[in-house]
């Protein structure tokens, strides 16, 4: 299973960007995915979190900017965030928690990362 993340880029402050993580591989189901952020020099926070039934968490400074949804068909999930600030500059990394098939009877349940976007938030 590989996820890879598109969608990064530079933008204003108060500008919008739309965050992409496709899943590929031999899926069965993505129960949860989550996105994070790092920014240079600080840890790996907590972006997001969608599960199966399309509940969501965010973290505290989301404050109603980010919307994450998925869509399980493509096995892809998506980060909408508007009024972005500098302060959002970071790297952001999907993940999701995978049952993907083994063989030809059996799953196995994991979490994948991607390899990171790089978001960028200044004018």
């Amino acid at each position: 299973v590989q996820l890879v993340e598109s969608g990064g880029g530079l933008v204003q402050p108060g500008g919008s960007l739309k965050l992409s993580c496709a899943a590929s591989g031999r899926i069965f189901r993505i129960n949860r995915m989550s996105w994070y952020r790092q920014a240079l020099g600080k840890q790996r926070e907590l972006v997001a979190v969608i599960t199966q039934d399309d509940s969501t968490t965010y973290g505290d400074f989301v404050k109603g900017r980010f919307t994450a949804s998925r869509d399980d068909a493509k096995h892809t999930g998506y980060l909408q965030m508007n009024s972005l600030k500098p302060e959002d500059t970071a790297v952001y990394y999907c993940s999701a928690n995978v049952v993907a098939y083994v063989g030809v009877f059996n799953t196995d349940t994991t979490d994948y990362w991607g390899q990171g976007t790089e978001v960028t938030v200044s004018s």
